[in-house]
């Protein structure tokens, strides 16, 4: 959960009231968030005292001292959700996407907040928003990043293009030299702030810019404003643009920017709304848009999970104390219509609306109730409990349990291995953070070969086995994948062990009642046997061989597995100096 420091005694003032570190403590956890630290005592002469808060990672309203204040007074009763308005009603000022954008950041959304009044503190507070919404909801800015211009100093209509490198210059944010987009590049390439985002468009055979009426640069995104339109203390209108590739996702950023701050406008909570017109399918958005969601929530729902016997109007009260106007639906007395602010995002399913009924009503207010359903009951599942027989079975033979991590790199999932990615297997992160954790592995071995490699020095034989879930494509699912478990194991020693990987096979099969079948053609009987594989090119050539598995006498018999001798290419991939052999099978035959 992100930790948002503000200053105590303005959080105060606005609440309305000086709270002990004790009181606060306790109204932070009536209402679901938690106070981290509290500043008083370490501050040296001169220091304003700060209270650190923890907030819910999915509360963007409350990455600010503005958020927070709102939240706690309108929980606290001593306000009612602000309404958020549009002036004028049509847009006036309009921001153009150009068609050459869709190779970079296709989507782009603006705004301008009017007769802006700010103090150090608010300043320091906007720009802080736009950090923890870039760090956090933004995903380092290459989910959405944001600009904030001064909008006296430029002049609309805006346009959003995609230009070359070299084909435009501009003055950074508090530089005095005018620089290309490919010498912005080579100049922020040591900074320590700047230079962890220039890999997003680096790339990129174009960059993308925000540029006014006279083409001056007025960003380029997601790295940096330009200069001329700086912000400061005296600036009164400021206009926002906002650029990404995920639209939900920049949508909750323009409406949290607005909401926050455009209590600091002339108009309080009055925002001018920018026409953003894409060019390269002729579609017409106005930014924001700050009308209210409507969800319905059941009443019996709300009460169930609550074990409550609450009214409909009791229920809107406790909602209300979360920012939520609520009343029966005309078309069902059993239901509720909840209109949901654009400050809250987080309300995705009535279940959303039940929790924030509870943090209203108290939880420490709710009943301690007796389980009423033996449905409720938890229970293992069969597949767990199968996984613990092989474990207990491999653990018995003398071999260590491994719990690896599920994500692993697309070269030890494919190349190590000496597989080739078909693209039907493997589901891969669309934003990993590191290249260790591209794709969801689609078999055992190289979280255990990682486990060895990473254990080498220690006394041989090393034998090592692993019980867990693998992760395979399948279109034909509402969720495209779906996880199957499996078991497997290594031997790594100055022999290969092969003949210890298959023992341990034979052991595993015996205790889930499963025999050998030496000769399949004539015995149709429950059983497994093992044919060569010479196509695996995971394992030594002529030391690899298939599993198969015949579930019922007379059944067919399926492929579940494989072991062999590994490729020494295979182990000199994952520097392991010594032979090894494997085994991997399917654990849910058994079921």
């Amino acid at each position: 959960m992100p930790t948002i420091g503000v200053d105590k005694q303005d959080l105060f003032d606005l609440l309305g009231k000086s709270y002990t570190t004790k009181e606060f403590d306790e109204l932070c956890f009536e209402f679901g968030i938690e106070l981290d630290e509290d500043t008083t005592d370490d501050c040296q002469p001169g220091e304003r005292p700060q209270l650190k808060i923890e907030i819910p990672a999915n509360r963007y309203d409350m990455l600010c001292i503005e958020g927070i204040a709102k939240a706690l007074n309108e929980y606290l009763g001593r306000s009612t959700p602000p309404v958020y308005k549009l002036k004028p009603l049509k847009p006036v000022e309009t921001l153009t996407i150009k068609e050459s954008t869709l190779a970079v950041r296709p989507y782009a959304a603006a705004a301008i907040l009017r007769g802006i009044k700010f103090t150090q503190r608010s300043y320091d507070s906007f720009i802080s928003l736009q950090d923890k919404l870039h760090t956090n909801l933004c995903r380092n800015r290459t989910l959405v990043a944001m600009g904030t211009h001064d909008y006296d100093k430029i002049e609309g209509p805006f346009t959003y293009e995609a230009l070359e490198p070299s084909s435009f210059k501009f003055t950074p944010l508090n530089q005095t030299k005018e620089m290309t987009g490919a010498e912005l590049m080579d100049f922020y390439e040591k900074d320590k702030n700047l230079g962890k985002y220039l890999h997003i468009i680096r790339d990129s055979p174009v960059y993308p810019v925000i540029l006014d009426k006279n083409r001056n640069v007025c960003s380029m995104p997601p790295i940096i404003n330009s200069d001329l339109s700086k912000i400061t203390l005296e600036t009164t209108n400021v206009f926002l643009d906002i650029t990404g590739t995920d639209r939900t996702k920049l949508e909750i950023v323009v409406n949290q920017l607005v909401a926050m701050f455009s209590v600091y406008c002339s108009e309080p909570f009055t925002i001018e709304p920018v026409q953003v017109v894409s060019e390269h399918n002729g579609l017409t958005r106005a930014y924001p848009s700050v009308e209210p969601r409507i969800m319905q929530a059941e009443i019996p729902y709300i009460n169930s999970c609550l074990d409550l016997k609450l009214t409909p109007e009791q229920i809107s009260a406790l909602l209300a104390k979360m920012a939520l106007e609520s009343s029966v639906s005309k078309s069902n007395p059993l239901v509720l219509d909840v209109s949901i602010p654009i400050t809250r995002p987080d309300i995705l399913h009535q279940c959303d609306i039940m929790e924030d009924a509870a943090v209203g009503y108290g939880f420490n207010n709710l009943k301690k109730t007796d389980v009423k359903s033996a449905l409720l009951l938890a229970k293992a599942l069969p597949i767990n409990k199968v996984s613990d027989i092989l474990r207990l079975a491999s653990a018995q033979s003398g071999w260590s349990e491994v719990l690896p991590l599920t994500l692993c790199s697309h070269d030890e999932n494919f190349k190590f291995l000496r597989q080739v990615d078909d693209n039907t297997k493997a589901v891969k992160l669309a934003n990993p953070k590191t290249f260790e954790y591209q794709v969801v592995r689609t078999t055992l071995l190289p979280g255990i070969l990682k486990t060895v490699k990473e254990n080498r020095k220690h006394s041989l034989p090393i034998k090592v086995f692993e019980s867990g879930d693998i992760v395979l494509k399948d279109p034909s699912l509402e969720r495209g994948a779906f996880n199957k478990r499996n078991w497997a194991a290594i031997y790594a020693g100055k022999t290969s062990g092969f003949e210890y990987v298959q023992g341990l096979l034979g052991k595993i099969m015996q205790t889930m009642r499963t025999t050998w079948i030496a000769d399949p053609a004539k015995d149709d009987s429950r059983g497994y046997w093992i044919e060569e594989d010479p196509a695996n090119l995971t394992f030594f050539p002529g030391r690899g061989a298939k599993i198969f598995f015949r579930a019922v006498q007379g059944g067919e018999a399926h492929v579940i597995g494989a072991l062999g001798v590994l490729h020494p290419e295979v182990l000199q991939f994952y520097e392991i100096p010594y032979a090894a052999s494997t085994v991997e099978i399917d654990a849910e035959v058994f079921l």
